[in-house]
């Protein structure tokens, strides 16, 4: 579509400007301490809650959550922390020919905090409201990157409606994936990560594998484990035995959840 032309676009623009090899402190977390708002996440299904809960979350608060919020705002943090720093992100750059790019970084990330949404929303509102700022980490960390690289305000301020126009329909694309066969999921992945691109099928072979494997694997975790410390550790991308699920270990925490 017309859309989908101006998107890919947009990124190849972005991918020019930041075509040089990131240097190690690409890998680096970049985000301030300040949270911003940001559009939430959409959920398969909302859990039953009363009217007045309802009024108050439309006029923009948040009603009683069963975990202290800024506790959950933490763990938000560090999980999405965990989506930058526990992804082997030159590892995909090698296996699927992608450049060493701000452009690629995002891709293998947006797949990634996609995987952490999907799980987070099955904890009900705590979950929603984890989801929220998990976002927001992540477009706190790209802007930081795109001015560490040097991308003037004109063109950071395109790349980043580009970037959250596309990352929302990679969400829709990825939802649709992980809930039918093998083959929507595969063509999902072909837009998204691949941005079109690729054309070895066993490259996307190994791509379902692996979105099946980590979320069979981030599904097995505790729930309240991950709302209180936002701890996920990652399978590898290629490993002898992906069909494997490894026991999973309780992250430990203090009485104030940190």
């Amino acid at each position: 579509t017309a859309g989908a032309l101006d998107h890919d676009a947009c990124f190849r623009a972005l991918a020019a400007r930041v075509s040089s090899p990131c240097s190690a402190p690409c890998r680096t977390l970049h985000i301030s301490t300040q949270l911003c708002n940001v559009k939430e996440t959409p959920q398969h299904s909302e859990e039953e809650v009363g009217a007045f809960t309802k009024l108050i979350e439309a006029m923009g608060f948040t009603g009683p959550l069963k975990y202290n919020k800024w506790k959950i705002k933490i763990a938000a943090l560090r999980m999405y922390t965990c989506c930058v720093e526990r992804v082997n992100y030159d590892e995909f750059f090698e296996k699927f020919a992608l450049p060493d790019t701000l452009n690629s970084w995002f891709l293998v990330a947006q797949l990634h905090v996609w995987m952490c949404l999907v799980r987070m929303r099955q904890e009900g509102r705590e979950g929603k409201y984890m989801c929220r700022y998990i976002v927001h980490s992540m477009w706190e960390d790209v802007e930081q990157r795109s001015k560490i690289m040097g991308i003037d305000a004109i063109h950071r301020k395109e790349a980043m409606k580009a970037m959250t126009e596309t990352f929302y329909a990679a969400i829709f694309g990825y939802d649709e994936g992980i809930m039918s066969d093998d083959c929507v999921l595969a063509a999902a992945l072909w837009r998204n990560l691949f941005s079109r691109q690729c054309e070895d099928p066993k490259q996307l072979e190994l791509m379902v594998e692996y979105v099946r494997k980590q979320m069979q694997f981030i599904d097995a975790l505790d729930g309240d484990d991950l709302l209180l410390t936002g701890e996920v550790k990652w399978r590898p991308l290629v490993e002898e035995n992906a069909q494997s699920i490894l026991k999973v270990m309780r992250p430990t925490y203090n009485d104030t959840g940190l």
